[in-house]
């Protein structure tokens, strides 16, 4: 199984939905993309070549080895990135096989420098595969900017690179975090919901789960995964979406909630972080409130379900299921 190095997160956004883990953090700038692989056990440069789309004279070649050479284990090498295997079209997404390249936004990035360094992708696309309605770009954020072809899991482990250069965080609750926190995203808090998350108690009452407006199948009783799977068995409808999230404070202990603007309120959404491959299951309390600040998010997280998806930046891609 191919182990690549990914900046997880990333929104897998084709239709049908890209499993978890599906994202890879491209390196280096147009016109040398690639991607950083750790080799693992058994792996060989054929193995790689298919898994990636690619020959194994390509990646000798940009490795400056041989094809017959063989690959030693926990050596990072390129996987190359070029017409063969990566798409920058605008209907890239949603073609069997390829898996969401992302690039981590540096300080003071444009949108339009992210397009230069990267093949010259037209912006348009840039807008469409991360759900964006203005050109706004967060240090640190994690935006699609191409689809490589792969069979491999890139999240079946977790880089040195990657993980190295990334600094350790600690849980947004805490008061360190708060203060690396920006600004604007507590403020965007709506008040009514912290309110309403602070007074919901684990588990839910009865009467609040027999209201049809919340959820008729699943019992009152059970954890929010117990719940999701009765919701989502025996061949129901599930709904997959793709796209970027955030946060809210909440004042519950032992349960994650949700504001998400078209599951109804009471239903249990799966919500995986494609950058570790972590999932946690939250009940939906509302909709997302109509802010400029929230547009193009697909939900808002509580602050304790945020620490256990392991998504330390205020703005993170993530994927959602639930029952349609």
């Amino acid at each position: 199984m191919v182990k690549s190095i990914i900046s997880v997160v990333v929104f897998a956004l084709c239709a049908g939905g890209l499993q978890a883990q599906d994202a890879y953090q491209v390196q280096g700038t147009s016109p040398d993309l690639y991607l950083s692989h750790t080799v693992t056990k058994g792996e060989t440069l054929y193995s790689l070549g298919r898994a990636f789309g690619l020959s194994p004279k390509e990646i000798a070649a940009s490795n400056n080895i041989s094809p017959d050479q063989g690959l030693q284990l926990g050596h990072t090498i390129r996987i190359p990135l070029n017409k063969n295997n990566f798409s920058q079209k605008a209907d890239a997404g949603t073609a069997g096989g390829y898996h969401p390249v992302v690039h981590k936004v540096t300080d003071k990035e444009t949108l339009y420098r992210v397009s230069v360094n990267h093949n010259k992708v037209p912006l348009d696309n840039i807008r469409k595969w991360n759900n964006f309605t203005g050109d706004g770009l967060k240090k640190d954020g994690l935006i699609i900017i191409g689809w490589v072809k792969s069979s491999g899991a890139p999240a079946a482990a977790a880089p040195a690179p990657v993980v190295k250069n990334e600094p350790a965080a600690a849980p947004p609750p805490a008061p360190a975090v708060v203060k690396e926190t920006p600004a604007p995203v507590e403020k965007e808090t709506p008040a009514p919901v912290e309110k309403e998350v602070a007074n919901v108690p684990p588990p839910p009452p009865p009467a609040v789960v027999s209201t049809p407006s919340v959820v008729t199948t699943p019992p009152s009783s059970g954890t929010f995964e117990q719940i999701y799977q009765q919701q989502t068995k025996n061949g129901k409808d599930v709904t997959s979406e793709k796209g970027p999230g955030t946060w809210f404070k909440s004042n519950a202990a032992g349960k994650y909630y949700a504001l998400h603007n078209t599951a109804p309120r009471g239903t249990i959404v799966k919500v995986t972080n494609p950058l570790n491959g972590k999932s946690i299951y939250a009940k939906v309390l509302d909709v997302i409130p109509q802010m400029k600040q929230n547009a193009g998010l697909i939900v808002k997280l509580s602050d304790g379900a945020q620490q256990a998806l392991g998504a330390n930046e205020a703005r993170f891609y993530c994927e959602l299921s639930y029952e349609n």
